[in-house]
């Protein structure tokens, strides 16, 4: 039986099955295992579920047994029906010596894992732990790999640390997934210590990996251990790249070290290195930060000059340092650049652009403002603040009816405002 399997002889393999189960004769776990795998390989998934039946009646199904079967049902009809025969099965407790073994927990998380299905790959979890069955490296393997796909960080996380427990070293792709993890989480401590478990076993992490713990660094601010692992990088030999350089920027500016932002990002330029939209703009936020108008319009020609479309955001931050280092007529000379570039600006181009003209006392421009775009209420509510604490309260009032006539509510301020001048009014 077992050649006449293991040479796809279905049906001769079928027909000796039958007559030794009429004659008595007990074939062995391993032959009925072999014509399991041929079955299903042939597609006979009905054939191979009734020599099944027949094996656990006679309890000689093996941990492999409900593998095959398992799969065999999820890949022909479903993760559902596995999951169910599973659930049934575990019930009945008609497994291999009472329970199943961690074969066929492996089996049942990877096709759970296969649908995308993270609580049921839980849930196997769990009942693995419950039947004191001690997991494999394929068991971790399988279940960080769907906690991570899956977008579940501290179940990929807890599935690591309980592998560690169990004296079991993780290979470089478990690593590689858990930095990603603490990166999307922002769990910086666990992702370094994960790290450097990688190094210090001899594992060579690739860019992705190093860009991924930088990037991981940066966003929590730790801009000093992040260029220690920047430093560690290309000790190793592998060059930074534009994913990098954006981790490095990021951690200066989350670290509010927004002129060794702007030095880092000189030396990016130096060396010719790839630039983005999101680089530009790092040094714009930290242009802005320091006030240094001048440099961010030198930075917004490097960046039309390089080819690339320049986003209103650009503009937004050019003309926010502006306001910021009170420069009103450059801000407005930016807008205007902005409107022949074809640029459409929003919401906070405006803001910004009034803010500006009426700290500068520049009426005439307020009033173009106005008239080029129809307000809404977070900018009725900023230009009526402008005009009460620059003393134009005609102004103020005149367009705080307007406001109220076109349906935009007050926010606290503007009422506040309105209210203090109206008791100066009848004092």
């Amino acid at each position: 039986m077992l050649k006449l399997s293991r040479n796809n002889k279905v049906r001769s393999a079928l027909e000796l099955f039958a007559s030794m189960s009429i004659s008595g004769i007990r074939p062995d776990s391993h032959a009925c295992n072999s014509l399991v795998a041929c079955l299903i390989r042939n597609e006979y998934l009905d054939d191979a579920l009734a020599v099944f039946a027949i094996m656990r009646k006679e309890s000689m199904a093996t941990g492999h047994t409900f593998s095959l079967i398992f799969k065999a049902l999820a890949e022909a009809r479903g993760c559902g029906p596995a999951i169910e025969m599973f659930v049934e099965m575990e019930l009945e407790g008609r497994t291999v010596e009472g329970r199943f073994d961690v074969i066929v927990y492996n089996t049942m998380i990877s096709i759970c894992g296969r649908s995308k299905n993270w609580l049921e790959v839980e849930r196997m979890w769990r009942r693995l732990r419950e039947s004191d069955c001690i997991g494999t490296m394929l068991t971790y393997r399988l279940l960080i790999s769907t906690f991570v796909q899956c977008g579940q960080a501290e179940l990929a996380l807890s599935a690591y640390n309980e592998m560690i427990q169990n004296g079991l070293e993780p290979d470089e792709d478990i690593m590689k997934g858990i930095i990603s993890v603490c990166t999307k989480e922002g769990k910086w401590e666990s992702g370094l210590t994960v790290f450097h478990r990688m190094l210090d076993r001899g594992i060579q992490p690739n860019a992705i990996a190093f860009n991924s713990m930088i990037n991981c660094l940066g966003k929590a601010g730790e801009s000093d251990h992040a260029f220690r692992i920047f430093e560690l990088m290309r000790s190793s030999g592998l060059s930074p790249d534009v994913y990098t350089w954006s981790a490095l920027l990021n951690s200066l500016y989350s670290s509010r070290r927004y002129a060794d932002a702007l030095r880092l990002f000189e030396f990016i330029m130096k060396g010719r290195s790839e630039l983005n939209v999101h680089l530009y703009n790092v040094a714009l936020m930290s242009c802005q930060r320091l006030r240094l108008w001048d440099r961010s319009l030198q930075i917004l020609w490097d960046m039309e000059e390089s080819g690339m479309p320049v986003p209103t955001e650009s503009y937004n931050l050019v003309i926010l340092a502006c306001e910021r280092a009170k420069q009103p007529k450059v801000a407005v000379e930016v807008y205007e650049h902005m409107i022949h570039k074809k640029c459409v600006p929003d919401t906070f181009t405006y803001l910004s652009l009034i803010r500006a003209c009426i700290w500068g006392s520049l009426w005439i421009e307020v009033d173009e403002i106005l008239r080029r775009v129809e307000p809404g209420a977070s900018l009725y509510n900023t230009i009526i603040q402008g005009f009460f604490l620059r003393g134009k309260i005609k102004s103020a009032k005149k367009l705080y009816d307007k406001m109220r006539a076109n349906g935009f509510e007050p926010d606290g301020k503007t009422r506040a405002l309105m209210l203090q001048h109206l008791r100066e009014d009848r004092t």
